[in-house]
């Protein structure tokens, strides 16, 4: 069977952003864990400095930071899960969640040292050193926190607990952390074990881009039992494989979900007229669920919107 893996569509300068940071930590991936538990006690009005444990070792903070930028859609999410948006200055050009953060037309792609320090940040949190803004800013005696890709939902949430440390909010960081808990467990109890040995596509573009189970998403399909169809894969960027058409038909998966629907208006529609596709079971049972690009892509608080569309899909699938 021939299948053209060619797709007639334009990949918006959004989604070659996200596919690059994608690489980036699948080529990082020995170093891309969530930092462990943090040293120190800081709440909001607690005493510093406080020790935070971050991708780029450990960081003393020594006072509670009032001018944050942040270059991670993730980690400004996460800001504000915890009630700590009135200490953001500026944000990224993607941190378009919430809609009230300070956003500005600085990269975290392509970051620029004196772009992020005329805004004269106490701290500054990226995703990964791009540009070598690190040791750029470090000179500039401007503290950074490097909190990479999480690879789990528990690395996500110790992430989001040294952020709450690194910012005083810890007692708030802690119950974003078990908001979110709640809620992902809720959602893969409603499925009431329905999705134990389903098979998953993940796709994060129409070239055929996935996650296997070792990364960030892969951990939630993992909390409803599913088989990651990614994980036969083999690539160059193992955790992140690019398939192929005819890999996904030859895989039958009983669910795709998409996480390119906004930047490549991809849909239940446009995968069912793909080549061959009409017979993948995924497709045959309505099993196709769409879902916001970001909210796929991101390890924060909003983990819990897409565990909740995905337990829905399971509920809904017909057998």
């Amino acid at each position: 069977m021939a299948i053209s893996t060619t797709i007639s569509t334009t990949i918006s300068a959004t989604r070659r952003w996200l596919l690059a940071t994608v690489l980036t930590a699948a080529v990082l991936s020995g170093c891309a864990q969530a930092p462990p538990p943090t040293t120190g006690t800081a709440t909001s009005g607690a005493a510093f400095p406080v020790t935070v444990q971050a991708g780029n070792g450990p960081v003393t903070i020594k006072a509670r930071p009032t001018r944050i930028v942040s270059l991670s859609p993730t980690a400004t999410e996460m800001l504000y899960a915890m009630s700590a948006g009135s200490q953001v200055t500026a944000v990224d050009d993607q941190s378009d969640f919430p809609t009230n953060a300070p956003r500005t037309k600085l990269s975290g792609f392509k970051p620029n040292a004196e772009g992020v320090a005329g805004y004269k940040p106490d701290l500054v949190l990226i995703q990964n050193d791009a540009n070598g803004l690190l040791a750029a800013l470090t000179r500039l005696k401007i503290t950074v926190l490097v909190l990479p890709s999480a690879t789990t939902l528990t690395s996500a949430y110790a992430q989001m607990t040294a952020l709450g440390t690194a910012t005083g909010h810890q007692q708030q960081a802690a119950q974003a952390v078990a908001a979110e808990k709640s809620k992902i467990a809720t959602a893969v109890a409603s499925t009431q074990g329905r999705g134990k040995g389903l098979k998953v596509y993940y796709e994060v573009d129409p070239t055929y881009y996935s996650a296997t189970s070792k990364t960030f998403v892969g951990d939630i399909y993992r909390q409803f039992g599913m088989i990651d169809i990614a994980d036969a894969a083999k690539g160059t960027a193992p955790d992140y494989p690019q398939l192929s058409a005819e890999f996904v038909v030859r895989s039958a998966p009983d669910l795709i979900v998409l996480a390119d629907t906004k930047c490549c208006g991809q849909s239940a529609a446009t995968v069912g007229k793909r080549p061959a596709f009409a017979d993948v079971p995924a497709v045959r049972t309505g099993s196709v669920v769409a879902v916001d690009d970001d909210i796929a892509s991101r390890w924060g608080p909003r983990a819990a919107d897409l565990t909740a569309a995905v337990a829905a899909a399971i509920v809904h699938r017909k057998a």
